[in-house]
């Protein structure tokens, strides 16, 4: 078994897979397992420092989440984050309770220097800094052997750490892009701390990953559905390289789609050398989603009608034993929980396995990475840039960005509306600067004014946000010339439509998508 420098426990954060992406940012590998994996387990990966992340629950809680007390007997370096915090806390007799005063959001910590210096944990970070926060327990009692290395206005105990024994805690979350210089928190313990040697990286990961390929399907052939977006194309390009023609490359229209996005994956394959079946099941779609309004309903009925598509495709060839997708591990902790305990937050049509009358096995090589991850990986594989910097497209389509029921008069008006949008951004040149823009049909109507005429009709939202990882976002400051230009240019080209609003929120607390 390969050694792994550092083993995260999950609890059920969020997060969590935040860390290990912030560890191999610095070259260090990490694997997550659940906060109850087996020791022998542990102990077979020879790790070299363990992190505790955080979680939903309290650890006074009648059914908290506990780890094997072994895992302090292995003399390892362990850092708590938020209820990995509470969890060292207990253990070592201090004492946690719940918070007058609750942090959510960003927050600015001091450090406190022991024996008149700082940790050797916050090296190269000044004190002072913005970190994330997300509780709503404190430490009253520090642990025996514990110093207090930082605080912040609501939380007296923000760290603290034992240093003889190597064992560090925080209140804060420093694997989230909002706290400045989390990566360098967790490079000092990973590398200062743990001793552990970052070489690792994204050659790395693509000789893996196309060798267990290789291993897994080494006889039959791979059916990949293809949507054109980056992920799904990145997972054809794998393939291709790891089995060669025993890839089955599958798209499928499903009517949800951008404007003439048929013809582009097309003729992008065919640039690749990569064989691709296309099937027209855009009036199966439409038929199954006519009537339905609930979200959820929504994500589920297109989820069951591409694998249902797959299969009748995949029928059409002998020798098919494997399904492969393009599935993300945001949209793995969004939907279920994987890892540890982490609560399920909306459904994805590509996640959560395959249905049991189905009889080939699935495949998910991204499966453990993040969308800029998956554009190195691309980038790797030899995939043009342009391409790779795409906006993410939704699996749904459209039909998670139309508000209620489905239907060709709205997808058109809202594909008209979305092209105008998308030339907009590329010509002012914030497309590259941004994460995802789209636009939004809310089917509410308003009254409007055009020329001497009153207009009753509906409203779109424009959705540009900034992000890295996907898991967090902040709406895009565009200028207001430019918005008024998106603006104009919808309400003026796009019949149905007389009125235009800007969304100004953020991941958390809304999603990126509407629905």
């Amino acid at each position: 078994m390969k050694n792994v420098p550092i083993i995260v426990l999950d609890f059920g954060s969020q997060y969590t897979q935040l860390i290990a992406r912030r560890l191999r940012e610095n070259g260090v590998y990490c694997e997550i397992v659940p906060y109850n994996e087996k020791i022998e387990s542990i102990k077979e990966k020879k790790p070299k420092g363990i992190i505790l992340s955080g979680g939903p629950a309290s650890i006074y809680a009648k059914d908290a989440y506990k780890i094997d007390n072994v895992i302090f007997e292995l003399n390892l370096p362990i850092l708590g984050i938020c209820y990995g915090m509470q969890l060292l806390t207990e253990h070592f007799g201090g004492k946690v309770v719940p918070s007058e005063h609750h942090e959510y959001g960003k927050a600015s910590i001091e450090f406190d220097e022991i024996h008149g210096s700082i940790s050797p944990i916050f090296k190269d970070i000044e004190s002072g800094q913005i970190v994330w926060m997300s509780h709503g327990d404190r430490v009253e009692k520090l642990p025996d052997g514990f110093n207090k290395i930082a605080h912040s206005e609501n939380s007296p105990y923000s760290a603290i750490a034992n240093e003889d024994k190597k064992i560090y805690a925080v209140q804060f979350h420093p694997e989230v892009t909002h706290t400045q210089n989390g990566g360098i928190f967790l490079k000092n313990f990973a590398i200062d701390i743990c001793g552990c040697i970052n070489d690792w990286n994204m050659h790395n990961f693509a000789e893996s990953e196309i060798e267990k390929i290789k291993e897994k399907a080494k006889d039959g052939e791979v059916l990949c559905g293809v949507s054109g977006g980056v992920d799904s194309t990145v997972v054809a390009t794998l393939l291709h390289q790891a089995i060669g023609d025993r890839l089955v490359a599958v798209f499928v229209d499903n009517g949800l789609l951008r404007m003439n996005e048929r013809k582009k994956v097309e003729a992008m394959f065919k640039k690749m050398g990569i064989k691709l079946i296309s099937v027209d099941a855009s009036d199966l779609f439409l038929s199954k989603l006519k009537n339905i309004t609930d979200p959820e309903q929504k994500r589920k009925i297109i989820g069951e009608t591409f694998i249902e598509v797959f299969d009748s495709e995949a029928k059409k060839h002998k020798n098919i034993k494997y399904l492969a997708q393009g599935t993300l591990y945001p949209d793995v902790i969004e939907s279920v929980s994987v890892k540890g305990p982490s609560k399920t937050i909306k459904s994805h049509h590509n996640v959560g396995g395959l249905p049991d009358w189905m009889t080939f096995e699935l495949i998910e090589p991204l499966r453990e990475l993040f969308k800029d991850e998956v554009r190195r990986l691309g980038a790797e594989l030899g995939i043009e840039h342009d391409f790779l910097w795409r906006h993410p497209f939704p699996g749904p389509g459209l039909a998670i960005r139309i508000m209620g029921e489905v239907n060709k008069n709205d997808l058109e008006i809202l594909r008209k509306a979305d092209v105008i949008m998308l030339d907009e951004l590329k010509k002012s040149g914030y497309y590259e600067k941004t994460w995802q823009s789209f636009t939004v049909l809310l089917n509410v109507k308003s009254v409007g004014v055009m020329g001497d005429n009153r207009t009753y009709d509906n409203t779109v939202c424009v959705r540009v946000v900034e992000g890295v990882d996907g898991m967090t976002a902040t709406f895009a400051h565009l200028p207001h010339e430019l918005l008024e230009k998106i603006s104009s240019r919808i309400i003026n080209e796009v019949d149905g439509i007389n009125r235009v609003v800007y969304d100004i929120s953020s991941k958390p607390p809304a999603t990126i998508e509407w629905e």
